[in-house]
């Protein structure tokens, strides 16, 4: 009996091994074809607690055995190690500027959490002194009083792309940055609400193209999110929990089809002009092992995975903490301490911070 009780976990962990290699390679999956496929990344994490505690287990009980779970983090250290980057700080070289990108929420606070969070917001810029600030959700920056409060700041150029503006929604992505704006150009994809703005700058006699991005969002309703809370507290009988399991996943996957398509025109815009150095930021409303990142990742650098340390959890609300914004780079630009701030608090999202240098002159 024992030696088959050890058998049956043996199993069951090689069995968990096989699934975490799954679900963490599943963001080469192209949610346009196989779209129910593509949200498994989200369960990643689980996978790999699930095979810590079968680590843990063989420790104690039979430590001849801890070479499975082992083999298994190896095997998936490459996911590992985009889901949770541990980087040493690096030093920052002379001339780098520094990027703040930041989903605010339409300046409506963490749930109006504060009364004024403009405010709030600009008290963090003035903080971070940033040289280029990429806004998400930048829905009052066409107000000419708010373009001058970030001009004192020494953010003197300042302009707001509107994506939608209709009675159901308005939405605008926003530039605040110390360096002239030459041009702006609307990346061109479908969608009723979001959008990619890419800004030619001119940084120290050098052309800069930066692309703030807020791609398809999973349009989950508050009623969804209390349901989802839900399901993961137990709170739920199993028929509605499975019902409701697939009603989520579906929107999950609709999204991730549209946002495909999305990543897709971002990724050959940036190649496109590749002869100038590129910085691709924002809302990608996508985890680390997704379509989308491993999409961007293939021809850009991921600033967070090369520089970053820890899971950093950008969107912020219960049970929906992930890492969903993200900065990308061509070979034109050096990322240095890319940083997830869980301390700013004015939004729904965590501002993401990250230095950058210019090494090519066109």
């Amino acid at each position: 009996m024992k030696l088959l009780t050890i058998r049956m976990i043996a199993g069951a962990n090689i069995a968990s091994v096989i699934v975490m290699l799954l679900v963490g390679f599943s963001d080469r999956i192209n949610p346009s074809d196989f779209s129910l496929f593509s949200t498994l990344g989200m369960a990643f994490p689980i996978f790999v607690i699930i095979n810590l505690a079968f680590l843990l287990f063989w420790l104690i009980f039979k430590w001849r055995m801890a070479w499975i779970p082992i083999v298994g983090f190896i095997l998936a250290y490459v996911p590992i190690s985009i889901y949770m980057p541990l980087n040493p700080s690096q030093s920052v070289p002379d001339g780098a500027l520094k990027l703040l990108s930041y989903n605010v929420c339409s300046y409506g606070g963490n749930f109006l959490k504060y009364e004024d969070c403009f405010t709030k917001v600009l008290e963090y810029v003035t903080q971070e002194s940033p040289d280029i600030v990429c806004l998400q959700e930048d829905v009052d920056s066409w107000r000419g009083n708010v373009f001058k409060k970030y001009a004192e700041q020494g953010l003197v150029y300042n302009d707001t792309a509107v994506l939608s503006n209709n009675p159901l929604s308005f939405n605008a992505l926003g530039i605040h940055t110390r360096y002239p704006i030459i041009h702006r150009e609307r990346i061109s994809f479908p969608s009723l609400n979001n959008g990619s703005v890419a800004w030619w700058l001119k940084v120290n006699g050098d052309t800069l193209i930066v692309v703030n991005n807020h791609l398809e969002s999973c349009h989950l309703s508050l009623a969804d999110r209390r349901q989802y809370r839900q399901i993961i507290h137990g709170e739920m009988s199993s028929d509605s929990a499975r019902r409701e399991s697939k009603l989520l996943l579906v929107k999950l996957a609709d999204a991730n089809a549209k946002r495909s398509g999305q990543i897709r025109a971002v990724r050959e815009y940036a190649l496109k002009h590749s002869q100038y150095p590129v910085i691709v930021c924002g809302d990608f409303n996508d985890t680390p092992i997704s379509y989308s990142r491993h999409t961007m990742a293939d021809s850009l650098t991921d600033c967070f995975v090369t520089t970053g340390r820890g899971i950093g959890l950008s969107y912020n609300q219960k049970a929906f903490s992930f890492r969903i914004d993200h900065v990308f780079c061509n070979e034109g630009v050096t990322p240095y301490n890319c940083v997830i701030d869980n301390k700013m608090d004015a939004s729904d999202h965590n501002p993401l911070t990250c230095w950058l240098k210019i090494s090519t002159k066109h």
